[in-house]
């Protein structure tokens, strides 16, 4: 099992900054690929961006490309969600998961383990 934890959300203007942490207690982090997902009200989760367990390979969704930056840091058993430029469409519940294996894949379906979520909300 692994528990995790996320932090960091809030409200912020267009254009803004905020970002996201995920703390992961249980078992060994860094075993693990790690993603975020977002979901805002009356639409589907949605994937935002992950990461493979080393953090030496990431992915991101078109609509974060260039604005959201993901790490990890195995010795902290922690992820992070950098997001800059913010904008009124990225206001959703965001949520970290962990999948059983080392490398990521995008579909919500194959990620094992979530956290509870963090609202963002981005104001114009």
């Amino acid at each position: 099992q692994v528990q995790l934890v996320e932090s960091g959300g809030g409200l912020v203007q267009a254009g803004g900054s905020l970002r996201l942490s995920c703390a992961a207690s249980g078992r060994t982090f860094s075993n693990y690929a790690m993603a975020w997902f977002r979901q805002a009200p009356g639409k589907e989760r949605e994937f935002v961006t992950a990461i493979n367990y080393s953090g030496g390979s990431t992915r991101y969704a078109d609509s974060v490309k260039g604005r959201f930056t993901i790490s990890r840091d195995n010795a902290k058993n922690t992820l992070y969600l950098q997001m800059n430029s913010l904008k009124p469409e990225d206001t959703a519940v965001y949520y970290c998961a962990a999948r059983d294996g080392r490398y990521y894949i995008t579909a919500r379906e194959d990620y094992n383990y979530w956290g509870q979520g963090t609202q963002v909300t981005v104001s114009s």
